[in-house]
């Protein structure tokens, strides 16, 4: 099934070369004047051109009646629900004739704008102009304590992983490194504590914090895996097409409207009280003019997944055996047990899907020409429809996709999911995870996946890593011309149009918060937690950290591509590696315990007082305010002013604007020329800025806005 809209009619005009073809096509026009969405279907079979029209009310009526007179209106409304046959000779013949009635039908517009629509080979235009937020639900907030999860939500039989006894939901605002009563109990690494962990964050939490988020200046939610999983981090899907229960109000509801579906069959699909609440969370965020995608990891299932429940039970006699990628089956003939499979990056909970028509070589970190098995592929793209066209309705569904893992699934699968992704909505935008070639020396090439036929934009690690290097103390500092040169050559390898769409990820659930990352001076995302590195840095930074971070922060929301924000880094929350990158939010209404500053080493404790960080949230929301009133930072041109040592100057423009950001990274004070002899004001300090040069002193920057 394919959507269309105004600015894919076309499509229509290339069907006169059928004659005997199963094809169809889905449109939806909206009249303005009344009520009704109206939604009509073609279908191609044996020669046979099937046309059928149905009513929808969309926009409120004051009353049932008002809605039904709004939709008889329509002059054609004794053709709704009918079907007509016309032969395909005399349909093709008489294209024009047949696009005639669709346009007169109920006068109305295709439900995508076609101004806004997007080519297919291009992202977005919101996408470049957008702030990204990233939510990692289940530490965002909890706004419904009745769904709390159970043991039983957070068991994996399969991998022997069960909640240990006495297990219960941990409180929000505890030390983060101190061990709960129940962990206490067991003889668990902290490591292993940290999995077993949940705070309660549902989207309830989500949809109480909006206004928040729109206060702050976000315009764009990036969410973490929302899936049904008994993880925390939802990577290890119980159920694609289904909201994770204890997201939602009702979980044992909801486990009973799973369990009537036939999960291979979306016919039988029915909406959760979880999926509902998913669905009224991106109808308010619309509202509020914030785009909203998706994480989904389509490489791997978990283990509880209900096609590999089928494996389990059947072996080789289930119907989804070629799924996966099994190496092979038990033979009930012998006391061993020789099922064996392939689990993503060797872990066992995580089987991954089978790769098929694999025909050039396939190496971790690297693209690949390949595809999914044909089953998995079309339960994949079952449920992409479900999220994108809710009920076949584009305006209720999200913006796109994050793609987990991208590397490790190949290029002709890519293919068929942006092509089939579009055909639904034109706007969508893709973004990959390509991040490591060779951990943790090589970052990923992004331009494979950024040609126009696979990805929008990839998370772009690869500006973040030498940004780091340049803003923060390390072992790896580089000066101002390395860092231009590394910005340069990554946006000249890339197409303009997705240089300027990129996500620009500096941190993560993947990684180190920025703070921490700024304060430690390893290699970027190595050794990052104090499991790997004893005195590894985990508390609260010190004040040189924070100057550093803010000025990275001025270059993040000034240069090219659209920035991101790891939920909590506006509070001020600092935290290493996974799992500590994933502590319950710092909510300005909580009071926390302090935290343990030496984490769990042994030796005398000390504390840090933990909280969110208003003076971080000020300085956050001052630059998306300077970013989103001045599109020139999105949509401008770039050009370096200044590279030597640590002085670093750019400036972006455009036929009508200039702004020019300026950085002093070094120990003591710095001249910087002004080109020109127009003034300028200083966005962060709303200072008047006249004369050819500037002084600035040491670790400070200015953004200054050439006055017209």
């Amino acid at each position: 099934m394919n959507y269309i809209c105004a600015n894919q009619i076309k499509v229509l005009r290339q069907w006169h070369n059928i004659s005997t073809y199963n094809y169809s096509l889905i449109g939806t026009c909206s009249n303005p004047f009344h009520n009704f969405d109206l939604h009509f279907r073609i279908n191609i079979k044996n020669n046979i051109i099937v046309i059928s029209f149905r009513c929808n009310f969309v926009r409120p009526c004051t009353t049932k009646k008002e809605c039904q007179r709004n939709c008889w209106r329509n002059p054609f409304r004794r053709s709704m629900d009918k079907w007509f046959s016309i032969p395909t000779n005399f349909f093709m013949k008489r294209t024009c004739f047949f696009l005639t009635i669709v346009m007169v039908f109920s006068h109305c517009a295709f439900t995508q704008n076609k101004s806004n629509s997007t080519s297919f080979n291009e992202p977005p235009a919101w996408s470049k102009r957008v702030i990204w937020y990233q939510i990692f639900v289940e530490r965002f907030y909890n706004g419904d304590k009745t769904n709390d999860p159970l043991a039983e939500n957070i068991t994996m039989p399969p991998v022997n992983m069960s909640a240990p006894d006495g297990w219960a939901v941990s409180d929000w605002t505890q030390d983060w490194y101190k061990p709960e009563d129940w962990a206490l109990k067991t003889s668990k690494n902290f490591g292993e504590i940290a999995q077993y962990r949940r705070f309660g964050g549902d989207l309830q939490g989500v949809l109480d914090k909006l206004d928040y988020l729109q206060n702050l200046g976000i315009t764009a939610l990036f969410m973490n895996p929302l899936n049904d999983a008994p993880s925390l981090h939802k990577y290890d899907a119980r159920n694609y097409h289904h909201i994770d229960v204890n997201f939602g109000p009702d979980p044992t509801g909801d486990n009973k409207i799973i369990s009537s579906e036939k999960p291979n069959d979306p016919s039988t699909w029915r909406w959760t009280s979880a999926d509902k609440l998913f669905l009224k969370l991106v109808s308010e965020a619309h509202k509020r003019g914030i785009k909203i995608i998706m994480d989904y990891s389509w490489n791997h299932t978990g283990v509880m997944f209900w096609a590999w429940q089928d494996i389990m039970k059947n072996q080789e006699k289930s119907v989804y055996k070629e799924w996966y990628a099994i190496k092979s089956f038990d033979n009930p003939n012998t006391p061993e047990n020789e099922f064996s499979y392939i689990g993503w990056a060797g872990v066992s909970s995580l089987p991954e899907l089978k790769k098929v028509n694999v025909t050039t070589l396939r190496v971790s970190g690297y693209p690949y020409e390949g595809d999914i098995n044909d089953g998995a592929k079309q339960h994949i793209f079952a449920v992409t429809k479900r999220w994108l066209a809710p009920d076949g309705d584009t305006s209720r569904g999200i913006d796109g996709f994050r793609l987990d893992v991208a590397d490790q699934i190949g290029l002709v699968f890519w293919r068929d999911f942006r092509k089939f992704v579009r055909s639904i909505q034109p706007d969508a935008y893709l973004v990959g995870e390509i991040w490591w070639a060779q951990w943790p020396n090589k970052l990923m090439d992004p331009v494979p996946y950024t040609r126009g036929d696979i990805f929008d934009a990839v998370m772009f690690y690869q500006v973040y890593k030498p940004a780091r290097y340049f803003f923060a103390v390390n072992d790896f500092s580089i000066d101002a011309k390395m860092f231009r040169d590394s910005l340069e050559y990554q946006w000249s390898r890339l197409p303009a149009s997705s240089r300027y769409a990129m996500m620009n990820v500096s941190s993560s659930h993947d990684s180190p918060r920025l703070l921490t990352d700024f304060y430690n001076p390893n290699k970027y995302k190595f050794n990052a937690n104090p499991n790997d590195d004893p005195v590894y840095k985990t508390g609260k930074p010190d004040v040189e950290t924070y100057q550093r971070l803010r000025l990275y922060l001025v270059h993040e929301f000034t240069t090219i591509g659209a920035p991101q924000i790891w939920n909590g880094e506006e509070m001020g929350m600092w935290g290493s590696d996974d799992p500590n990158c994933r502590k319950p939010l710092w909510w300005k209404e909580f009071t926390f315990e302090p935290e343990t500053r030496t984490n769990f080493q042994p030796g005398v404790k000390s504390f840090d007082p933990v909280g969110f960080n208003q003076q971080q949230f000020d300085w956050y929301q001052k630059l998306i305010r300077i970013r989103s009133e001045n599109p020139v930072l999105s949509n401008g041109e770039i050009a370096f002013l200044t590279a030597e040592g640590k002085n670093f100057a750019y400036k972006r423009f455009d036929s009508e604007n200039e702004i020019l950001v300026m950085f002093n990274l070094g120990q003591k004070k710095e001249k910087f020329n002004i080109p020109g002899s127009s003034g300028y004001i200083d966005l962060l300090s709303n200072r008047p800025i006249k004369g050819s040069t500037i002084m600035l002193e040491p670790l400070t920057s200015v953004i200054l806005k050439k006055i017209k």
